[in-house]
């Protein structure tokens, strides 16, 4: 793999970050977190055992385009 499978993508314009997960060879969202909160439960549904360890686990999650951890509109 080359990059992390979880995507925690730019904050928007309105506030909020899409989250999206590679597997099975495609990207898949899983939705738009609006709080470390939101992306711990979009990461349990999608199987990550233990999803709070691995928020800052850059070989697990890829933040883009803004600080680790903020949601706010951009």
């Amino acid at each position: 793999m080359t990059s992390a499978p979880i995507v925690v993508h730019r904050p928007s314009l309105l506030g909020g970050r899409r989250v999206t997960v590679h597997s099975s060879g495609r990207d898949e969202i899983l939705g738009t977190a609006y709080s470390d909160h939101d992306l711990v439960v979009f990461l349990q549904g999608a199987g990550v055992a233990e999803p709070e360890a691995v928020l800052d686990d850059p070989q697990w999650v890829e933040w883009r385009g803004g600080h680790a951890h903020e949601f706010h509109a951009a």
